[in-house]
């Protein structure tokens, strides 16, 4: 089970929204990382086949999923960032109609649906209409449609979004079961939801792949550019105007201890801090942070 995306490019309209991406997908979850605006989605929908390349190919276990058609689509689920819903329907009616288009016998069908209510905690509201339910329920039953007929592949396009921390804890649990015979891919810009449970990740950005690894490959790109201090509330407002400040916490007596990033400490009582998924995502997209690019160099 290989899924290879070999030197892919798609441009619109003059404009290059991906640009020669090559990576080799195996069995495992993989966490696709990049702001908004790096070309994940159109990565993404490429691989699920909606999008033919400019140049370039995707193929599954050597055959082009273009060629592979609806015998590509049989091992695949999907999960777009805004999926669509005749509003009229409710939870169950829409899971039914899902599975018919995806070609699932009736009877597989009821009991693939009741499982997947129980696993995406909707049991208790299938017969209530879609329009009804909350942002984060709404992409729960986006989830369960994805996993209706069992994938080979399942490409999820910034899965959590709306979902509270309960139910995001709940969906890595679920990505983790799932993923041991199966290639799961997940378009995502809080690095927190695949962090831990991602075997391997790619980072984009402007339509390029930037690097490749396991956390603990990819951290090291960050090694030495991560520092923390603790220092008087006054203090803060300096470092934030000069530093890329990355998190602050409140201790006891008034002080505030700050993790930033930079080439080299900005202060003496500054030392090195380990660093993480998110630290290194905060190096390569500082405008992510809300703030500038502020590193001392």
């Amino acid at each position: 089970m290989e899924l290879m995306i070999d030197h892919a490019s798609k441009r619109f309209n003059g404009k290059t929204a991906v640009s020669d991406i090559s990576l080799k997908l195996t069995p495992g979850v993989w966490g696709l990382l990049g702001a908004n605006g790096a070309g994940k989605t159109t990565l993404m929908r490429m691989i699920a086949g909606i999008m033919p390349p400019t140049s370039g190919q995707v193929t599954y276990d050597g055959v082009p999923v273009q060629t592979l058609g609806e015998r590509y689509r049989d091992i695949f689920g999907f999960l777009p960032q805004d999926f669509g819903f005749p509003p009229e329907f409710t939870v169950k009616d829409y899971l039914t109609y899902a599975a018919a288009l995806k070609g699932l016998p009736e009877r597989q069908s009821r009991r693939k649906i009741q499982e997947l209510l129980e696993r995406v905690s909707l049991l208790d509201v299938c017969n209530r209409k879609i329009s009804k339910l909350s942002g984060g329920m709404r992409r729960r039953v986006g989830i369960a449609q994805a996993l209706l007929n069992d994938p080979e592949v399942l490409i999820l396009d910034e899965p959590t979004g709306g979902l509270d921390p309960g139910e995001r804890v709940r969906f890595r649990n679920l990505l983790s079961e799932c993923a041991h015979d199966r290639i799961v891919l997940i378009s995502t810009h809080i690095v927190p939801d695949v962090e831990y449970i991602a075997a391997c990740h790619a980072i984009i950005k402007g339509g390029r792949l930037l690097a490749t690894g396991t956390t603990e490959e990819l951290t090291r790109l960050v090694e030495g550019k991560v520092w923390s201090c603790t220092l008087p509330a006054e203090a803060v407002p300096e470092y934030e105007s000069k530093l890329q400040v990355t998190n602050l916490r409140n201790e006891n007596g008034g002080s505030v201890s700050v993790r930033y990033l930079s080439d080299r400490p900005y202060s003496a009582a500054s030392i090195p801090a380990t660093p993480r998924l998110e630290d290194l995502y905060l190096w390569l997209f500082p405008e992510s942070s809300g703030e500038h690019d502020r590193r001392v160099r």
